[in-house]
């Protein structure tokens, strides 16, 4: 199995902008279970200090194999959600093992 691991940070909006958007994205990343077949986990969560210096989103899934994670990378719904991360974002930090 690969555990991919993705950290979000988000652009700077005012709180309330910033927790819709957060919201939306969280929101969109839960949705691709249902949509892309490769995903065996996945769970998202939202910082429970929004002010916090550190990220803002989790992001934690499961595939079977490296391979299966490539076909969820290149999957239409996920890069549409990709854009919309290119767009709420200002960094990103992922890592993908084997467990």
């Amino acid at each position: 199995m690969v555990n991919h691991v993705v950290l979000f940070k988000m652009n700077d909006y005012n709180p309330e902008e910033k927790k819709r958007l957060t919201l939306e994205l969280k929101n969109m990343l839960v949705g691709l279970k249902e949509k892309i077949k490769e995903v065996r986990h996945l769970e998202v969560g939202i910082h429970v200090e929004p002010v916090a210096k550190s990220y803002d989103l989790a992001l934690i899934s499961h595939f079977d194999t490296i391979e299966s994670l490539d076909l969820y990378r290149n999957h239409p719904a996920h890069l549409k959600v990709v854009e919309f991360i290119a767009k709420v974002t200002r960094s990103r930090a992922a890592v993908d093992y084997e467990f």
